[in-house]
């Protein structure tokens, strides 16, 4: 076992101690400074102003409010002073007030809508208007390159979940599962490759495989205040953001009363069947302002089901057409029940004008109730078989955090937090048995008279594969059973095999962090911080536990084996009709399925035994459990600077030092058997990470950013996993192991970004930009001699550099320049071109490089919304595209058998009607155009899977009981 060595290593005491020393040199350096100190916040008629520009008329000096709306502002000397505050859509207000020594701390500044005419039209005839003013604020004042998206916008299309409400911004695509969103990365990097932080900090993910995508379907939208998508970060973000990070900041206390709820009922029209949804937001303050509360909640049920066409294909074949040939061909049908519930409960409190403190938590659930019916075409043994399985996914995402912000001088401020969360992923069926996990029951039935649609050399193809054009086509299959009495028969499907699949992952991450901010003048600051980060990860996924029926493997005297028939089962669920998306005829796979006790019932060790079923589980599928802690020391120095009135200059640098030790076993060959022996791995990498932003300001309304950002991203848990399997099943035995010398793939960015802020809220924007990444992590394959015998040896290692050239564009713009109704058009576009490159080693093929995009990166990603909204009525169509990515690499066998996702396009719609100034009605459709989800291997008619999930809608209404 190996460590990781780095020549820049700073060990965590030092960076604790150096950020210690600067705190201590700023604070003590700043006790005789005479600057004085105003703080307030700024408001208007839609709540706190994030954005909003605060300048001094008597003296030189600037701020723009926080995502509170919040500034703190430093005049020079006592006496009288004078401030102007600008926002979009508002009125300039001049203030003036007399500065005495010490912090100066004033009522909320409230703004009166209308700068002028044009623009108090849209605001107050648009409901899209105020929130889009506030997106556009803080992206115009960020240092970092970023879009931001306000939870108004996400309030107006049918997004319910926080994966889906980023698919609308530039540069993030999104994966599906089941027709619902769950993930997301920027910039078509893979998923694991985008740092996913909740207020600021990265969230756990409780991955089934290991690896650092966070999964967002737990997480309703509607407890979302802002998102904020960084393409290019800043020092004090998390540096593990090769793709970039999406922030969610999660609702704080409103600037006066709030309270609104939603209710609305729909139907799914593959489950034709009902869906639920319901949300509170209140928040108020008290005790003249000093204490603010929030709490927002939301729950959606909805019955949801699918049908998915999914095919293999017998790659491991020597002759290279055959490779081609299909082994089995499966129709499985979903039909099942979700649900996602989230409360997020916060509080602040002011204690006097130069501290604060806040504590803010959320509880979030998904549960995922899935019944599958699947069934089977075996073409290489000349069989049927049939799976029915029933899942119970729980999957939560809690914590708490506690935090405040003092002023320790005149212009010193500092910050800190500590947080706890946890993420979870588990399933606890079936419940007589006590190993956990997904119980899946398979039945087989033997096909004596054969098929009539194999190739000439026996096997089965798809007709353009095939040597002699025989086979059809995925989208007409037909079984080709040759004797129609020979259909699958619930009376012949016999029992043979019961498997729990276990599951239950857990991440736990503890974070402290500390940031001070030191205004030096008016055109200086500086700001200097450190986070620590314990993390705890479980992994118990992959051991899976087997019972064979003694009948099945021909023991004597065994107890006969249960046919499907003999068991308890209940009617084919209603939904779409079976399959009907293909043009055959499938009624002989739609088989009346066993009730859900029946499945849980067969796991009950009575059953187990009464039947002739024996433990048959291989020891070695408990080497990919393990379970472990990560330790991240990281700190930060930048400096704010501004060069002159148009040119601003962020320069700083970031160190990250991680230390991991994960615990588990692994499987070593002996004889014909495996044994497990224990095992550890270690893992210990500095990342040193330096960041130089320039922004230079063409004209009020446009900006020209260019930036270059060292960054990384650590190796997946599931990488360095210190057990190993082995599988046994092919003609060369695979061990599958972990890499303990894995190291972190870096990334130097480069960005190149122009934007234009049109008078009446709106933005045009183009941009460029470039990564260079060394030591990509692929799953590497080689061949390798163990006494005497060989084996494929399966291991994550850094194998090759890529790079990514990306080209973004958007717009956003109404049309209040086209006469009468027309005027209350808009649209919203944005497109990406990424263009990514690496090179994947052929396994056997000394010499040979393929060329290949990154996995999960889309060459074209496209957003297109056409709105009309006025003071009564908002309509959105919003279109979103995702143009094919690789999701599969195979080393052996190179492109032509790399799996691919096809490009997918939806449509979906939206509609609000002002009823009253506090009520209104909405309606939401979901992929209107019916998409489907579809894989292939090598050629888009070879298809893997192709997966239907047909459209969702619901109506309601949102009441502002107080606004």
């Amino acid at each position: 076992m190996q460590k990781i060595k780095s020549n820049k290593k700073m060990k965590p005491h030092r960076i604790c101690l150096a950020i210690g020393f600067f705190i201590i040199l700023l604070v003590s350096g700043n006790k005789e400074l005479s600057a004085q100190v105003i703080k307030s916040n700024v408001i208007g008629a839609t709540g706190n102003l994030p954005g909003a520009t605060v300048k001094g008329l008597t003296f030189k000096n600037s701020v723009t409010t926080n995502l509170q709306g919040e500034f703190t502002i430093v005049a020079p000397d006592t006496g009288m002073a004078k401030l102007e505050i600008t926002y979009i859509g508002y009125q300039p207000m001049e203030i003036e007030l007399h500065v005495k020594k010490g912090i100066n701390s004033l009522s909320p500044i409230e703004l009166s809508e209308g700068a002028n005419a044009h623009i108090q039209e849209i605001l107050l005839s648009g409901t899209m208007a105020p929130s889009q003013a506030k997106a556009l604020a803080i992206k115009k004042q960020s240092n970092a390159i970023m879009d931001v998206l306000a939870a108004d916008a996400i309030g107006k299309l049918p997004d319910r979940n926080a994966a889906e409400a980023v698919q609308r911004m530039q540069g993030v695509a999104v994966a599906r599962y089941h027709g619902e969103a769950d993930r997301a990365a920027v910039r078509g990097t893979p998923f694991s490759w985008t740092s996913v932080l909740f207020n600021g900090s990265r969230l756990p993910s409780a991955d089934v495989l290991g690896n650092r995508s966070t999964v967002l379907d737990a997480i309703p939208s509607e407890i979302i205040q802002y998102v904020q998508v960084a393409k290019a970060i800043t020092p004090e973000m998390e540096g593990d953001a090769i793709g970039g990070s999406i922030n969610f900041i999660t609702r704080t206390a409103p600037a006066k009363r709030t309270l609104n709820v939603s209710a609305a009922g729909g139907y799914n029209t593959f489950s034709q069947n009902g869906t639920y949804n319901g949300s509170l937001v209140y928040g108020d303050r008290f005790f003249n302002n000093k204490l603010g509360v929030i709490l927002s909640s939301a729950i959606w049920t909805r019955k949801w089901g699918s049908d998915s066409f999914d095919v293999s294909y017998n790659t491991g074949l020597s002759n290279e057409q055959q490779k081609n040939s299909i082994g089995s061909v499966m129709l499985k049908r979903y039909l099942g029940e979700r649900q996602t519930k989230g409360v997020n409960l916060g509080a602040e409190y002011k204690i006097n004008a130069g501290n604060k403190v806040f504590v803010r938590g959320m509880l979030n659930k998904f549960e995922d109730i899935r019944p599958v019916y699947e069934a089977y075409v075996d073409y290489n043994k000349s069989r049927y078989q049939y799976n029915n399985r029933y899942s119970h996914y729980n999957t939560t995402i809690n914590g708490i955090e506690l935090g405040g912000e003092s002023q320790l001088a005149n212009n010193v401020v500092l910050d800190w937090t500590l947080s706890d969360y946890k993420s979870k992923y588990y399933l606890n069926t079936p419940p007589a048995n006590e190993r956990k996990g997904l119980p899946i029951a398979t039945f087989q039935q033997k096909i004596q008279s054969g098929f009539d649609n194999l190739s000439n050399d026996g096997l089965r193809y798809w007709e353009f594969d095939s040597p002699n054009a025989v086979g059809g086509s995925p989208n007409d299959f037909q079984s080709g059973v040759k004797d129609p009495l020979e259909n699958m028969d619930p009376n012949k499907l016999k029992l043979n095999q019961l498997v729990i699949a276990k599951l239950d992952n857990n991440e736990r991450d503890q974070v402290g962090q500390l940031n001070l901010k030191w205004t030096a003048s008016s055109k200086v600051k500086f700001q200097i911080g450190g986070k620590f980060r314990h993390k705890f990860r479980e992994n118990k996924f992959g051991a899976n536990h087997v019972y064979l029926a003694s009948a099945s493997l021909g023991i004597p005297n065994s107890a006969p084996a249960l046919s499907l028939a003999e068991l308890n089962r209940q009617d084919f669920p209603a939904g779409v009709e079976y399959f009907d998306h293909l043009n055959g005829n499938y009624e002989a796979f739609k088989l009346d399925p066993l009730t859900k006790n029946q499945i849980l019932d067969l796991f009950d060790p009575n059953f187990l035994d009464q039947h002739g079923f024996k433990d048959y589980t291989d020891a070695a599928s408990a080497a990919s459990e393990y379970s472990g802690y990560e330790n991240v020391s990281a700190g930060y120095i930048m400096l704010d600077y501004d060069l002159s009135d148009r040119l601003k200059m962020l320069v700083g640098v970031r160190n990250e030092y991680t230390h991991m030790e994960l615990n588990g076993q692994r499987a070593v060959p002996k004889d014909k058997t495996s044994e497990l022996i224990p095992a550890q791995t270690k893992n210990d990498y500095n990342s040193l990470l330096p960041m130089l932003h320039f922004k230079y300001k063409l004209s009020e309304n446009a900006n020209l950013r260019t930036a270059y950002t060292r960054t990384f991203i650590r190796p997946n848990f599931g990488d360095m996993s210190p057990g190993s399997s082995i599988d046994r099943t092919s003609a060369i035995i695979t061990i599958s192991q972990g890499n303990p010398d894995l190291k972190p793939t870096f990334s130097n960015n480069f960005d190149l970004m122009g934007e234009y802020y049109f008078d009446n809220i709106g933005i045009l924007t183009a941009g460029i930009f470039y990564k260079d990444i060394q030591d990509v992590i692929f799953t590497d394959i080689s061949q390798q001699e163990i006494e005497g015998q060989l084996f494929r040896i399966s291991q994550a290692k850094n194998l090759n550099n890529a790079s990514t050239l990306g080209l973004e564009a958007g717009i956003n713009k109404r049309f209040d320049f086209l006469p009468g109704f027309m005027s209350n058009l808009g649209m919203e576009v944005n497109y990406s071109y990424i263009d990514s490159k690496t090179k994947v080693p052929r396994l056997g093929n000394a010499g040979i490089i393929d060329k290949s995009p990154l996995p999960n990166q889309s060459k074209h990603l496209m957003n297109a919304i056409l709105f009309y909204e006025n003071n009564a009525l908002m309509i959105r169509l919003a279109g979103n595209y995702r143009a094919k990515s690789l999701e599969g690499i195979d080393q052996t066998l190179g492109p032509d058998f790399y799996k691919w996702s096809a490009g997918t396009f939806s449509l979906d719609f939206s509609g609000t009607v002002t009823l009253t100034r506090n009520l209104k009605a909405f309606v939401e459709l979901n992929n209107i155009n019916n998409s489907a989800t579809t894989v292939y291997l090598g050629d888009s008619r070879r298809t893997v899977s192709q997966e239907v999930y047909g459209s969702r809608g619901q109506a309601g209404i949102r009441w502002d009981i107080l606004k």
